[in-house]
């Protein structure tokens, strides 16, 4: 079975050759960032006009299946779809960016970064704070109840504490509502990480 990266590799040229733009979120982004968490879950952004859907799923068909109706429903209701792949079975989710300018702010702040030292192929990743805020975000809609994000999310701020942009962290969770939520994390991380340093 093929290594979920190697999936993500296939599917970041594909998109880049057809001038796609990108970015890689969820659990591998928080991996990225933070704390490593084993998931063969591939979750991407990526801003596909209703004019690359055909180019798109003939790069995709050597490789995924893909259902052509499901991209373009995602496309009209800024949804998801599924890209799987034919030999390793693993499930690409491919998520059409919302009009809600959070979503906008990751495709222009991502980064070109190696996920792995024995690969040279970068891909764009979604920076940390912005992926702190999505999870805040997913957490708070899913009624505060997923360990997995909030720990994500302490992870992140854990790992990245002394680059990350902390007035943009309070600017942008002001404006998603998620103030306290910021707050919590920012305090629960600091806390953990004092009580590592004891």
């Amino acid at each position: 079975m093929e290594h979920p990266l190697r999936v993500l590799f296939t599917i970041a040229t594909l998109l880049e050759q057809l001038g796609i733009r990108y970015v890689l979120v969820g659990s591998h982004a928080s991996s990225h960032h933070g704390m490593y968490r084993t998931t063969a879950d591939i979750y991407i952004v990526a801003d596909i006009g209703s004019e690359q859907v055909m180019p798109l799923l003939l790069a995709l068909e050597k490789d995924f299946y893909v259902d052509e109706h499901a991209v373009r429903v995602a496309i009209e209701g800024r949804r998801s779809f599924n890209a799987i792949h034919f030999d390793s079975v693993f499930k690409v989710d491919i998520f059409i960016p919302k009009s809600d300018a959070l979503s906008q702010q990751q495709l222009e702040r991502r980064e070109l970064r190696k996920l792995a030292p024995e690969e040279e192929q970068m891909i764009y990743v979604a920076t940390a704070e912005d992926t702190i805020l999505a999870k805040l975000r997913w957490y708070d809609s899913g009624g505060k109840i997923s360990s997995t994000q909030w720990n994500d999310v302490l992870g992140i701020i854990g790992a990245s504490s002394a680059r990350l942009d902390l007035d943009y962290l309070r600017e942008w969770s002001a404006k998603l509502a998620l103030t306290g939520l910021m707050e919590q994390a920012l305090t629960e991380a600091g806390d953990e990480d004092r009580d590592a340093a004891q």
